[in-house]
């Protein structure tokens, strides 16, 4: 099998490293992550992104991997068998099962959905969403970057989009790997600067070159269906609204009128566009500020609401900023209760993976605790299916939520 680049040609066999006896058990437990200190003596004049082999101290295969000496997260495992390499053909072969466990996700009312969630879909640092005749892919970590050609080659044979993106500018590529941004047009046509997609019969406006994440948040799909269930007739709080996604979905689902709430103007542009787009009634309020301040500022007002929704970015994106994250998820969602009438629902979320679920459930009752109401649990929300979790890798369930009314 040809290798990708000339660099990976000049070390075959791969490198092995060992790992220290006490460290091996999260390799036998097929988690994909292996930080440093697991190591002995881990080398530093390895290529980024280089693939190794792990041996135990009698020099025992345990699996092979992507290296970085530049993480913490030294090596990101591709294979636990001793006969299967890591080669073009096992990227693509991954690329196309994954793809092909979505197939079913695409209709006429819906034509935008991640193909790849890293990790979870045995392809570390690789994430590639659809949207419409476009395909958006990031290379995180310094495997999948090494291994970009293959990737791209894989998705345009795949998926024959019209055009194929890079968006590999998160914070965690240039924080924890070590490597510069990458963005732009790989293969075909370049997207517009608003591209439409469909979601459950609904129109948005996405800006894949430069919008958050890939450009929307796809892995709320069937949470806005869920908060859109108790959206009839009822006065809605968007937090963090973005481009509209829930208020959208609020709206055409009869609520009688929402308030969308984010910092960013150019985002509240683009949910003004939405709301517009999809012709959906009810009256609409755009607030361009702090959601912390403004949330005080409308109870100071004596607005009062029927659903409150809070979908807030990442607050913790480490364990060591888990006390901080907490004291913000609290005072986040005392504000809203504040301002919800009795019988009325929160909606809220958490992305961050650091957080675990019961650390953020807990931070919602001490706020339920200190605004005097009594939460009542209707619903415990997720990823969707597009969004699996790899049982070995639980740090890939970053996304919960909860439903919750006020009684």
């Amino acid at each position: 099998m040809q290798q990708p680049n000339a660099i990976l040609a000049c070390f075959d066999p791969p490198p092995k490293l060992t790992v220290a006896r006490e460290r091996g058990d999260s390799i036998s437990r097929r988690h994909p992550w292996v930080f440093t200190q697991a190591l002995i003596r881990p080398p530093q004049n390895l290529p980024q992104g280089l693939t190794v082999e792990l041996v135990d101290g009698k020099g025992r295969f345990a699996g092979r991997g992507s290296y970085n000496c530049d993480s913490r997260i030294a090596v990101r495992m591709l294979s636990y068998d001793p006969d299967e390499l890591v080669t073009e053909e096992l990227w693509a072969r991954r690329i196309a099962e994954a793809v092909g466990r979505r197939a079913a996700l695409a209709t006429a009312d819906t034509d935008a959905y991640r193909l790849v969630f890293s990790e979870n879909d045995l392809l570390p640092g690789l994430i590639v969403d659809r949207y419409g005749d476009y395909v958006v892919f990031q290379a995180l970590s310094a495997g999948a970057s090494l291994w970009r050609d293959t990737i791209a080659r894989a998705l345009v044979a795949m998926c024959q989009p019209k055009g194929l993106f890079e968006r590999s500018d998160g914070d965690d590529r240039r924080q924890h790997e070590g490597l510069e941004p990458t963005v732009g047009t790989v293969y075909g046509e370049d997207p517009p600067d608003h591209l439409l997609i469909h979601q459950d019969g609904l129109s948005f406006a996405v800006d894949i070159r430069a919008g958050h994440k890939t450009g929307f948040y796809l892995d709320q799909r069937q949470n806005r269906r869920a908060v859109a269930a108790y959206c009839q007739g009822a006065e809605v709080l968007n937090g963090f609204s973005y481009s509209g996604g829930f208020g959208v979905y609020a709206a055409a689902a009869g609520a009688s009128s929402v308030v969308h709430l984010d910092s960013s103007g150019p985002a509240l542009e683009l949910c003004r566009d939405n709301v517009e787009r999809n012709g959906v009634g009810g009256e609409h309020e755009y607030l361009c500020d702090n959601a912390f301040g403004a949330l005080r500022a409308l109870r100071e007002a004596g607005r009062m609401f029927d659903v409150a929704v809070l979908d807030p970015p990442k607050f913790a994106s480490a364990k060591a900023h888990l006390d901080k994250a907490t004291r913000g998820y609290k005072e986040l969602n005392l504000s809203a209760l504040k301002l919800l009438r009795r019988g009325g629902v929160l909606a809220t979320f958490s992305c961050s993976g650091a957080m675990e679920r019961h650390l953020f459930y807990r931070a919602v009752a001490e706020a339920a605790k200190d605004a005097g109401r009594d939460l009542l649990v209707e619903a415990e929300l997720g990823h969707p299916s597009d969004h699996p979790t790899l049982l070995s890798f639980p740090e890939g369930s970053y996304l919960k939520g909860l439903i919750a009314r006020v009684v």
